[in-house]
């Protein structure tokens, strides 16, 4: 981003993880309460980043594995003779949607519950940073009503 730049910056979606990384803008005289903010807003984007690059590197693999084995149960070769890559039905695909779902569930509930913690702590942040900007503002007009 542009050193003049105010605000966050979005980039394009991550390769790994499909998530679009956030560039965090550091105000010149952010305060304690406000750094702990954009740390841990930091922070759960690199949770999710981590996560999802993990279990979208685990999705591919298992595909592919599971459609080679499938393509090789049936004797079909990978690729076809005009070198087109053989695929499986919806229904064969379904079998490993749901295997996969059901075999990652307790990975899928723990980031669930860990997703579901960092964003209230980051909501309750959010709300202590609105309070202190606001009473910062009121003691601002305050002093300069009074001049």
């Amino acid at each position: 981003p542009p050193a003049h730049s105010r605000n966050d910056w979005i980039g394009p979606p991550d390769k790994h993880s499909n998530l679009r990384p956030v560039i965090f803008y550091v105000p010149p005289e952010e305060s304690p309460l406000e750094r702990r903010l954009r740390e841990a807003r930091q922070e759960a984007q690199a949770c999710d980043q981590r996560f999802w690059a993990r279990h979208n590197r685990a999705f591919s693999q298992e595909k592919e594995e599971f459609i080679y084995s499938r393509l090789k149960a049936k004797g079909v070769e990978m690729r076809n003779e005009t070198g087109q890559k053989a695929t499986l039905n919806a229904e064969e695909m379904a079998d490993f949607y749901k295997d996969f779902l059901s075999k990652n569930f307790r990975k899928h509930m723990q980031y669930n519950r860990d997703w579901y913690k960092r964003n209230f702590t980051i909501t309750f942040l959010m709300g202590q940073v609105a309070l202190e900007r606001a009473l910062k503002w009121l003691r601002w007009k305050k002093k300069n009503v009074g001049n």
